[in-house]
């Protein structure tokens, strides 16, 4: 079924409303890189906690999280209790530090430890793993909307959405800065949460059964499966969500997008105090629960309506369906004209939050950690200007990256969500590393800054089997799960930092802060 002309009117009304609150933004243009990219530390606490959510969130849980709950059961909401235990260790242990050394960006402390090479490493290492991560979820976000334009996911259908994306974040990112893009999120959210409760009840009046009929089908479904497992205490070192891989591996990885990814901590950093957003933090951790628990029914239901017709009743589907683009394909064909609007209003808004959020915090880093050190200017707009060229820089970064996940999902055939997670492992493994060091011991030198940095990205990138299988590297490491090799490559990152020479007390070098 194809869009309807009232599809694109809600469509085009969710557009114009989004750009009507930029240039209602940015009625005042940023007069300091600070205001720019900090807001000047007054954010609203509500606004700062929905748009951590929108930011970890956001189109990686919105097509995700049914995908997950399509083919498989429910162990990735457990994976909530690893980013609560992230939030809080976050919370007390590197909020303090950053917000008492008053830096712009997160990675600013290591100038202060190690000096100026230490911080640049660091700050390169982040804009890599960001053009990891935010490009999957770009290429996810263009999956489905390459299905409502073109009614395909073919390579060029899916760059074409994906260039169409990139435009509409960029063009509302440039305009009023971190102000714009955190109001953006709340709005953002609201749309796709709404969207994806609406898209819950529907699905569940579609069935017409009983609850317990719909819980007694995910429980005993095909070949023995159980969907509604919520805690999986196996051993089993491929399935990232089992327990023990979630109490360290996947608490790792959410404590290096809490606390050591500036997407993420810029909004922090914007709360005035560290009470705040630590608080901030907090309540957004405990708001995910309910929220991926939404997007994982939407796939079991889905499971069901599509692939268990002994229980629907409804004739078997002749539709070639893949998990990737299952919820897609109910959006388009199930959902009644002006719903279905709304629906893909809801994809498109999670896809343009992501990009948004990513595009200012790579452009805070790209100018407060390497060009301001060596621009020979005090104005403070001149910063501003040169943020928003990197912000298009970055755009088509991401876009080039969006078009290479597109194989490289198909190469691993990885579910999207743990597609998305397993990417942003690269750069975090050197980062966690490297503030394990600086935060627990008082070793490391800039030299071995560096090197952890750059081994905890290599042992990474071995445990790809398409990279460490044709080095030799041996399957019993690239067949673990992200979680596991996370840890190991964290390990060998921190182990090397803390080959450096103790390092003084108080911290030396600094070539800026944000007073």
């Amino acid at each position: 079924m194809s869009f309807s002309s009232l599809d694109w009117t809600v469509l085009g009304g969710y557009l114009i409303l989004v750009s009507a609150l930029g240039i209602f933004l940015s009625r005042r243009s940023a007069a300091s890189s600070k205001e720019y990219f900090l807001s000047n530390g007054a954010l609203p606490l509500s606004l700062i906690v929905f748009s951590v959510l929108a930011t970890t969130q956001s189109a990686a849980t919105f097509l995700g999280g049914p995908d997950i709950g399509f083919r498989g059961n429910y162990t990735y909401l457990a994976g909530t209790v690893g980013s609560i235990l992230a939030s809080i260790i976050a919370a007390i242990v590197l909020l303090p530090k950053f917000y008492a050394a008053k830096v712009m960006t997160v990675y600013d402390l290591l100038n202060r430890a190690y000096g100026p090479v230490a911080m640049r490493a660091a700050g390169a290492m982040y804009l890599i793993g960001r053009v990891f991560a935010n490009g999957a979820r770009l290429f996810m976000a263009a999956l489905a909307v390459s299905l409502i334009i073109f009614s395909d996911t073919n390579f060029t259908s899916v760059a074409l959405a994906a260039s169409a994306i990139t435009v509409v974040a960029l063009a509302f990112t440039l305009v009023g800065g971190l102000r714009s893009v955190v109001a953006s999120d709340a709005l953002q959210f609201a749309v796709y949460v709404f969207t994806a409760l609406f898209i819950l009840v529907g699905l569940y009046q579609l069935l017409n059964l009983p609850l317990s009929d719909l819980l007694d089908a995910a429980r005993n479904a095909p070949g023995g499966q159980n969907k509604l497992v919520v805690f999986d205490f196996s051993l089993d070192l491929q399935d990232p969500f089992t327990m023990l891989s979630i109490m360290t591996g996947v608490t790792l990885l959410l404590l290096g997008n809490y606390g050591l990814d500036q997407d993420t901590t810029q909004r922090l950093l914007a709360a005035g105090s560290t009470r705040r957003a630590g608080k901030a933090l907090i309540l957004a951790a405990l708001l995910s629960v309910p929220l991926t628990f939404v997007f994982i029914s939407i796939g079991q239901l889905l499971h069901i309506l599509y692939e268990r017709p002994e229980v629907t009743g409804r004739a078997a589907t002749s539709l070639e369906l893949e998990s990737t683009t299952v919820f897609m394909q109910y959006i388009l064909t199930e959902l009644p004209s002006g719903v279905r609007g709304l629906a893909v209003t809801g994809v498109i808004a999670a896809a343009v939050s992501t990009l948004n959020s990513g595009l200012n915090s790579m452009a805070a880093v790209a100018v407060s950690d390497f060009y301001r050190p060596f621009a020979n200017t005090k104005s403070e707009r001149h910063y501003v200007f040169a943020g928003q060229v990197m912000m298009a820089v970055f755009a088509l970064t991401l876009l080039l990256m969006s078009c290479l996940c597109y194989y490289w999902q198909q190469s691993t055939d990885l579910p999207l969500l743990e597609f998305a997670l397993a990417v942003m492992t690269f750069a975090y493994a050197g980062l966690l590393g490297v503030y394990a060091t600086v935060v627990f011991t008082k070793r490391g030198s800039s030299w071995s800054i560096v090197a952890s940095l750059l081994t905890g990205f290599i042992t990474m990138c071995l445990g790809e089997a398409s990279i460490g299988g044709a080095l030799g590297v041996p399957e019993s490491y690239t067949s673990l799960a992200f979680s596991w090799k996370l840890c190991l490559a964290t390990l060998v990152s921190f182990l090397v930092a803390v080959l450096g020479n103790a390092r003084a007390e108080d911290a030396t070098s600094s070539e800026h802060s944000v007073a």
